[in-house]
């Protein structure tokens, strides 16, 4: 069973519609300690400022069980957008400790480091360039690109958790995968088949 977090903030029925597309259909959206304590794997989503996301997060009765399932129990656990941000330590768009799952801070686009005429947010389509092998990104199609709506994107410590990077300016951080701890910045519920494909992927591989 999927369980998709509910902490009151997030495209929730967007990514289990898409999930149920790919051909899995045992998805629940939930804030229950009890089925996320059963689950097989978790998902974080999340849109938003970052210091309200985990505000709600560790008010939610679930906080320590989903702790112990992806610090303890290894379960996997994918964090899309700001859930992806919720993995390090922390943001500049706030003063909240992250979860710090991933060495990494959350910092927001330089605008020294991009031409004047790109706009931030960054919204829209953007290629991604694989940095190591991954089960996220298996028979995944050569042309593959994905969504993405953001200010803020990730900055590794440790250069061998990042996944993924995309270009807007200048190389960032699009994902990061460290052990049962995967994160993607893009919207993989809004980028179509290549979407379908990488939630397929997460769902079958780990």
């Amino acid at each position: 069973m999927i369980a998709i977090i509910d902490y009151g903030i997030g495209n929730l029925s967007s990514i289990r519609n898409m999930l149920k597309k790919a051909g899995f259909p045992d998805v629940l959206i939930t804030q229950d300690k009890v089925v996320i304590a059963e689950a097989d794997k978790l998902i974080l989503p999340g849109v938003g400022h970052f210091d309200y996301g985990m505000k709600q997060l560790r008010e939610a009765a679930f906080f320590d069980t989903l702790n112990r399932k992806v610090l303890e129990d290894k379960i996997p656990v994918l964090g899309i957008c700001l859930g992806a941000q919720l993995l390090s330590h922390g943001s500049e768009e706030g003063k909240e400790p992250g979860l710090g799952w991933i060495n990494a801070y959350t910092r927001k686009f330089d605008p020294a480091r991009i031409p004047e005429t790109f706009k931030v947010p960054h919204m829209g389509w953007g290629d991604v360039d694989i940095q190591k092998d991954s089960k996220l990104f298996a028979a995944m199609p050569t042309d593959s690109r994905f969504y993405f709506v953001h200010t803020y994107h990730l900055v590794c410590e440790d250069p061998a958790d990042e996944l993924v990077s995309c270009t807007y300016g200048y190389p960032f951080t699009a994902g990061v995968e460290k052990e049962n701890i995967l994160g993607v910045q893009f919207h993989p519920e809004k980028s179509h088949k290549y979407g379908l494909r990488f939630l397929t992927n997460f769902v079958q591989n780990y």
